[in-house]
């Protein structure tokens, strides 16, 4: 029994072209008819993301139930930070203009831990003339109140100086 010495080579491209013929016929069986339409994705990707319900909504959205936070944070230093940031999405809390769901309101050291997600200077790539960072529990030792106080014990968290201005006004140090 004589095989010719490169019959192993015939072997592995006959592998191969059945390889390319099951591709072949196996893409154009499972590929979307609108791949390629418009580059190299599925064209009605996009009409299926455009129809897809918005989840995330403005900070506008949440004024006309919410106008007394709202005036605040639209006026304080967090007037850049979207509601949703710290309460979740819009599309848990409203569908079709009514209230579907409340959203978690942080307390104690949640808030804390939701303040230095931005505000700990443990971040290294925080522009720090832009926001303000601190360490904590330095900061509490600094201020001279107990260590296991938590943000918005002296902060308003919709306008964080509110009321730390508030206080310096009634000790005549503004």
């Amino acid at each position: 029994m004589h095989t010719p010495h490169n019959a192993h080579v015939k072997r592995l491209l006959a592998a191969l072209i059945i390889l390319f013929v099951i591709g072949f016929f196996a893409k154009q069986a499972f590929q979307p008819k609108s791949f390629g339409k418009y580059g190299h994705y599925r064209a009605d990707a996009i009409m299926e993301e455009a129809n897809r319900p918005m989840r995330l909504m403005t900070n506008p959205s949440c004024v006309k139930c919410h106008p007394y936070e709202a005036g605040h944070q639209m006026t304080g230093l967090h007037k850049t930070i979207s509601c949703e940031f710290c309460h979740g999405a819009y599309a848990d809390h409203i569908k079709d203009g009514k209230k579907i769901g409340t959203l978690p309101v942080k307390r104690n050291a949640e808030i804390t831990t939701l303040c230095l997600r931005c505000h700990n200077r443990a971040i290294e790539a925080r522009p720090k003339q832009v926001i303000k960072t601190v360490v904590m529990p330095d900061h509490l030792r600094a201020q001279k109140v107990d260590e296991k106080h938590s943000c918005n014990q002296c902060h308003y968290v919709h306008a964080p100086l509110k009321y730390i201005n508030h206080s310096k006004k009634i000790m005549g140090l503004i």
